[in-house]
């Protein structure tokens, strides 16, 4: 007779490892899933330090079997989401299940339950647990590593939340380009030159140590660039202070770009080494004692980066800004040694820049979903 499966809530520090480490027993045999860092993960979820949580709640849940985690999830309300879009949804993130729909449905069910409880009228998923963070369902490219900040899942995933009766919302794309000795499109180049050109447009990047200079002109360019994105929430300075603390960790300030006319900023550009090259290889997700070292000497070989963000003010979002946006940070790259990135993630129905992409010779790599239900 099968076991019965128990859901409970995280309520202390023993449950939260408990909850961080579920993936461990999920993906042991996944040779493309890369650990996250145990600490990270406990700083993602901090209520009392993270600003998302200002604004937000989180029910933490964990699946057991036989006293043997076989699942997690999280319940969460994000009510700057909710005034920006004027809706009222809830969402789920942090998803991982063992294949068996009943513990899905048990956790999914669970979820209903506390964010109805929250006055919500639908849940979307999975997000992780902002559309800040890392978010959706990976559906296509399961036998590479996910880039920094993207998510990785088994492929049996879409057809446990699907046959719950979750709906499709949205698909983002990932693209991969490889740089090496690749001749840059003379059409993408030209545009390059006429934008910089006829709108009067500098290119300068980011000093590392004067950044806290620059952020409340990033936030601003951030909040005008992607508000009509689906799913953008504008940060707060607290949240914007909080990521760049992080990323600053990770960054080389040769890739952060802001664009500006008259002085003024109107574009911005971030991307990142992929600091997964590394992570995959502290399998324990743990720094000490010997994960440090890994971590120290893995950052001088990185050979990959994820152009993360990039964005233009809205009135100039039509001049093709990106091209130029995107050709100075392949040059960029290629000096700093990189043989390839990931452009991601991009909107499937973003169409000018999924072919501005593509006709840089990008090829379509990973696809990711994002899953809606109405209660």
């Amino acid at each position: 007779m099968k076991a019965k499966i128990e859901v409970k809530s995280v309520q202390s520090k023993q449950d939260l490892l408990r909850f961080i480490k579920v993936p461990w027993w999920i993906y042991k045999a996944d040779p493309a899933w890369v650990p996250p860092l145990i600490a990270d993960r406990k700083k993602l979820l901090d209520r009392a330090k993270n600003p998302f949580y200002k604004h937000a709640e989180m029910e933490m849940l964990i699946a057991y079997q036989d006293d043997q985690p076989v699942g997690r999830i999280a319940a969460i309300t994000n009510e700057n989401h909710n005034k920006f879009h004027e809706d009222n949804n809830g969402f789920f993130g942090f998803y991982e299940s063992i294949d068996d729909p009943e513990v899905t449905k048990v956790l999914l069910d669970e979820t209903r339950r506390w964010l109805i409880k929250k006055g919500k009228d639908g849940m979307l998923g999975p997000i992780n647990p902002s559309t800040n963070d890392e978010l959706g369902l990976l559906i296509e490219g399961f036998d590479t590593p996910p880039f920094i900040m993207m998510c990785h899942n088994p492929a049996y995933y879409q057809t446990l939340l699907e046959n719950y009766g979750l709906n499709k919302v949205k698909d983002l794309y990932a693209w991969y380009l490889d740089v090496r000795d690749r001749e840059l499109p003379e059409k993408l180049t030209r545009v390059a030159a006429i934008v910089t050109s006829k709108y009067k447009i500098t290119l300068r990047n980011i000093i590392l140590k004067n950044l806290d200079q620059d952020l409340e002109l990033i936030r601003e360019v951030y909040n005008n660039a992607w508000s009509r994105n689906w799913g953008f929430v504008p940060l707060t300075s607290d949240e914007i202070d909080y990521l760049a603390n992080d990323l600053k960790q990770v960054a080389r300030e040769e890739l952060i770009l802001l664009a500006e006319k008259d002085g003024k900023p109107v574009g911005f550009s971030m991307t990142l080494p992929n600091i997964n090259e590394v992570l995959i290889k502290i399998r324990n997700g743990k720094l000490f004692p010997t994960g440090i070292f890994k971590l120290l000497t893995g950052m001088k070989k990185i050979k990959t980066v994820r152009v993360l963000t990039l964005g233009v003010v809205k009135e100039l979002q039509n001049i093709g800004l990106g091209a130029v946006f995107y050709l100075e940070t392949i040059k960029r790259a290629r000096k700093l040694g990189m043989a390839a990135g990931e452009m991601s993630w991009i909107l499937e129905d973003n169409q000018p820049m999924n072919s501005a992409i593509e006709m840089l010779g990008s090829k379509l790599h990973k696809k990711y979903r994002i899953y809606h239900q109405k209660f």
